[in-house]
């Protein structure tokens, strides 16, 4: 149907305000299912040198300080088996079980939100964020 379905961008997480933030938006005017990851300790199996060790996601609407969605460690999840399959059909590269990459499944009403990837204990490195409209 030509919409965009997945979003991801790769950069360096530091300390503080220096996250790693990915902004996006949802149009129309029902809600969309979405997998939201914080890759790090995966991109090492890519070749990334210094890539995060254990990322941390949060997510949040736009203008809000509370979020809405958030994880530490995605195979510790309780949506852990709909991240896998789901991740599956949107294309996504397999997170391996017991991997410190995190990723939450959350249903979405239209409007502005905001992925934010620390580390966790204020650890730094390299993640990508990546964001897939699912529905």
């Amino acid at each position: 149907d030509g919409r965009l379905s997945n979003l991801s961008t790769r950069a360096r997480v530091g300390t503080g305000g220096d996250v790693l933030i990915g902004g996006f938006v949802l149009a129309g005017d029902s809600p969309r299912r979405c997998l939201i990851r914080a890759v790090g300790e995966t991109l090492g199996d890519f070749g990334v040198t210094d890539a995060l060790a254990d990322p941390r996601i949060a997510v949040f609407p736009t203008g809000q300080t509370d979020a809405i969605a958030e994880n530490d460690d995605w195979s510790e999840n309780p949506s852990r088996a709909a991240i896998v399959l789901e991740g599956s059909r949107a294309g996504a590269f397999p997170l391996p079980a017991g991997s410190l990459d995190s990723a939450v499944m959350v249903d979405l009403e239209p409007g502005g939100y905001t992925a934010v990837v620390s580390g966790v204990e204020d650890a730094t490195g390299i993640a990508l964020v990546e964001i897939y409209v699912l529905d």
